[in-house]
Formats: C-alpha cells, sequence, structure tokens
C-alpha cells in the first residue's frame, strides 16, 4: 500500500487510546497506528520505531502463540512523508474528544502501525461490498482469584469487575452500576451469557460498541437511553437480521431484533475460526476458585428464587473467550502475590541497573521471552528469575483482561456458504464472520505498583460501602445454599 500517494482527506479519526491514536481509510480496510507524546515531549525516530517494533513482536512472538493465528494481527511498520503525516494530524485534530487532546500525535518520526481495520471482515474479501457490522467487547477478567495469598475472602466470593463498578461510580466515572459481570459471559452457559450480553447493551460503558460500515452507532458514552438507544438500534439492524420481514416498528420489533444480535454474538463467541488449541499448550492452570460471582444480578436472581447451583457449561477449548482466559489466569499470584515479586525485581534492578535489558523488561519480545513464560511453578525459590518469571506473567495477563473482541458479521446468501467459510445463522438470516483480538500492547512493568493500590482501594470500597449495606437476608441465602461437607475426625 503507497500511503504517500493517498490523500490525506480519504482518511479518518477512528479512536486512540493513551499511547497511541488511530485513523482509517474511507475505502479501504487498513488503519494507520501513530505513537503520542505529552506536550513538549518529543521522542527520538529511533525510540519511536523501538517502541513500535516492540508492539509487533510482541503480538507477533508471544500472543498469538496464546490466541492463534487468525485471532492476532500484530500489523508492520511503514514509514510516511512528514508532510502527509503533519496535513493528517491537523485533519482529525477537530475530531479528537477533548479529554485526548493533551497528547499530541508524533509528527516527527514518520513512522506508524499499518493494520487491517477490525470493524470490517478479515477472512472472506468477496463481501467486501455487502454491509458489516462489527460488535466490540471489552470482556474483562473472566474468573475469580483461586491465589492462597488473598487477604481479603471477598475477593474469593465478588469479582473484580463487579467490586470496581461501585468505584467507578463513586468516582464519578459512570453514573450507574452496570449488571454485567464477566464471569457470566466466560461461563459457556447461553443464558447466563444471554443475561451477560443483554447487560452490557443496557450499560455498555467502555465495553461493548457496535459499527455499521466501520461507523460507531452504538456504546462509547455514558449518559444513554436505553429505550430510545434500543429503539434507534434496532432501526440499523433490522435490514441484517429481518432483511424482508413486515417488523418496522414498536417494542416488539425492538426485542426481537436485540435478542437475535445476543444471539448472534453467543454463537461467535462459542466458535472456533482458528486451530490453535490453547488448551493442548498446558501453558496455563486450571482455576480451583469459584465459577460464578456473588455480586452477579444474575446469580442474586437465581438464589432468591431458591436456587444455589449455577450451571457452568464449560467453554469450548478452541473457542476465542477460552483461550483469552486461560491468558488471563496466568496472574496465578494475585496482585497481593505478585506485589512482593515485583519488589525483588526492582531491589535487584537497583544494585545492577545494567541488568535490565539483559532480563527482557523492556523487550525483545520474541521466542525466547515466550518460552520463558511456560514456566508455571509457583513454589518461590526466592530467585530473581522466579520473581521475573511471575512479573512477566502477570503483565501478559493484565494485558488478556483488558483486550477487546472484534465480531465482524455480514450477510451471506446460503448458495456461498460451505464447510470453509465460518457461518452463524439467525431465524431469517445468515453471516459470515471473522473474530479478532484488539488491544494487545504489553501492559507497562512500571505499572505494577499502580495495579497493587488500586486493587486496595477497589476492595476496601466495596467492602465499606457495599458488602456491609447489604440487605442481610441475601447473605443468608448465601450460606443456605452454600454445599457443606461433613468431616470426621479419628479421636
Amino acid at each position: 500500500m503507497e500511503v504517500e500517494k493517498m490523500d490525506e482527506n480519504e482518511w479518518k479519526y477512528h479512536g486512540e487510546g493513551n499511547q497511541s491514536l488511530v485513523v482509517s481509510h474511507c475505502q479501504r480496510c487498513v488503519v494507520l497506528r501513530f505513537l503520542k507524546s505529552p506536550p513538549n515531549q518529543n521522542k527520538a525516530s529511533e525510540e519511536i520505531l523501538h517502541h513500535l517494533q516492540n508492539i509487533v513482536d510482541f503480538g507477533k512472538h508471544v500472543m498469538k502463540q496464546f490466541f492463534g493465528e487468525n485471532y492476532v494481527h500484530h500489523g508492520e511498520i511503514i514509514q510516511l512523508p512528514l508532510d502527509f503525516v503533519r496535513q493528517l494530524c491537523l485533519k482529525i485534530q477537530p475530531e479528537r474528544p477533548e479529554s485526548r487532546c493533551d497528547k499530541d500525535m508524533d509528527t516527527l518520526s514518520g513512522y506508524a502501525m499499518c493494520l487491517p481495520n477490525l470493524t470490517r471482515l478479515q477472512t472472506y474479501r468477496f463481501v467486501e461490498h455487502r454491509p458489516i457490522l462489527c460488535i466490540e467487547i471489552k470482556p474483562k477478567c473472566g474468573f475469580i482469584p483461586f491465589s492462597s495469598h488473598v487477604s481479603q475472602e471477598i475477593k474469593h466470593k465478588v469479582c473484580r469487575y463487579c467490586m470496581h463498578q461501585h468505584l467507578k461510580v463513586a468516582n464519578g466515572k459512570w453514573k450507574r452500576p452496570s449488571k454485567y459481570c464477566p464471569l457470566d459471559l466466560f461461563s459457556g452457559n447461553k443464558q447466563r451469557m444471554h443475561f451477560a450480553l443483554k447487560s452490557l447493551l443496557q450499560e455498555a460503558q467502555n465495553n461493548l460498541k457496535i459499527f455499521k460500515n466501520g461507523e460507531l452507532i452504538y456504546g462509547g458514552k455514558d449518559d444513554q437511553d436505553c429505550v430510545s438507544d434500543w429503539n434507534e438500534l434496532a432501526c440499523h439492524l433490522k435490514p441484517f437480521f429481518f432483511p424482508s420481514n413486515g417488523l418496522v416498528s414498536g417494542p416488539h420489533c425492538t426485542r426481537t431484533i436485540v435478542k437475535e444480535l445476543i444471539h448472534v454474538i453467543t454463537m461467535t463467541l462459542l466458535s472456533s475460526t482458528d486451530a490453535c488449541r490453547a488448551g493442548d499448550m498446558k501453558t496455563v492452570p486450571i482455576s480451583q476458585g469459584r465459577s460464578y460471582c456473588e455480586a452477579s444480578a444474575f446469580n442474586k436472581e437465581l438464589v432468591r428464587n431458591g436456587k444455589h447451583k449455577l450451571e457452568s457449561s464449560g467453554l469450548p477449548r478452541d473457542c476465542l473467550l477460552y483461550k483469552t482466559l486461560q491468558a488471563q489466569m496466568l496472574d496465578m499470584l494475585d496482585i497481593e502475590g505478585l506485589y512482593p515479586l515485583y519488589s525483588r525485581v526492582e531491589q535487584y534492578l537497583e544494585e545492577f541497573p545494567e541488568e535490565r535489558s539483559t532480563l527482557q523488561i523492556d523487550g525483545p519480545y520474541n521466542e525466547a521471552f515466550y518460552e520463558k513464560l511456560l514456566d508455571l511453578s509457583t513454589e518461590d525459590d526466592g530467585t530473581v528469575a522466579f520473581a521475573l518469571t511471575k512479573v512477566q506473567q502477570y503483565r501478559i495477563a493484565m494485558t488478556a483482561k483488558d483486550c477487546s473482541i472484534m465480531i465482524a458479521l455480514s450477510p451471506c446468501l446460503q448458495d456461498e456458504c460451505s464447510e470453509q467459510r465460518p457461518v452463524v445463522l439467525t431465524s431469517k438470516s445468515r453471516f459470515t464472520f471473522s473474530v479478532s483480538v484488539l488491544d494487545l500492547d504489553l501492559k507497562p512493568y512500571e505499572s505494577i505498583p499502580h495495579q497493587y493500590k488500586l486493587d486496595g482501594k477497589i476492595v476496601n470500597y466495596y467492602l465499606k460501602n457495599v458488602q456491609a449495606k447489604d440487605d442481610p437476608v441475601m447473605s443468608n441465602l448465601f450460606k443456605e445454599n452454600e454445599d457443606c461437607t461433613l468431616v470426621l475426625h479419628k479421636v
């Protein structure tokens, strides 16, 4: 692709994170990702290039091993004419949110990452002329900590996401807590998954977005009115799910279309489009903890109805959700068990700062880096090598906990479907689809102290302001429904 020959007006603002800014081409299925720098802090071109190369290598040599070839798109680094970059920066600046404008796009190095546009179908180009629907889900952490290092019992009962919701609302991040619980989505139980996805649609926050032909049509705002937004969303989705049906308006139509959407998302999340089977790699332990969260709205409703057994059908071992969960569970010690090991590494680096590159803390992220991640021992031998391995595994786990899953759908005629093309069916339509993973940058080594402090804030706020005010009847119901085991001791 000769980007320099394309007019900057053919590119548009696509979105951004804390570290980078992304623009997409109006006609072609590609995006450009530029690094950002704080004002008056310009990085050298070599440093920018090195940073981008680390991102590419990490996706190529590490995350592909966990998720599979078809799910991870690491992209490539390209160099652009500086005049093109400056003109592009000027064009997209008015489209950026005010909260993001404190950091400038790198316009001095000319380096960028060229990636596929994951709001478009990735597998079969023959449908590119047809309408494309894309659902972006940030599932978050799908398991309850099982580490013996956990100091507060509540962490063995309530998931991090559900606890964090209350702190975020208290801090003004969101107006209302979401009923979404990641453990419901990762359960593999379709009833729980449907409830989780419906909850995400009701309170999308920044965990769900829907695109139509690359344009954001739902999600990404806090003040949404669920009823009116669902009606508007249904208008967008009706041609996909009921192309020749008479349902055109009314709450029945909206509920039906949303139900069809949830069904499609569930089926694609449980499907496999990659031969890589994470379970065969034997790189991640199986959690001995709970398969449900006591704070889940779905779980609470069951308890109120006198039921205490949550069915967990289990995820197919080759689906993307299973692979995501396995990568997340590299966090075997929890941040409470991990932080002392981080401190051990820090102390070593204070004494031997020249060893930082040898330890590969900042890369290179190559095959050798990946091989060191496969040591799953949890018995601390007191060495720096053990501590560093657990720190690197934790960084991988945090990356998997914060990644996004992109599901692209395009209408598919019956005579076009074959065994080679993944297809999902609804009551009136069929779609060919692709599933990809986004936001796979390795979490910074330096962020571990922040994660340790944040974990304490989340748990303490929940214990003080939420659990203490919970309905005592609810607590009694949980106690009554706990499995009991009678242990006879020989005397």
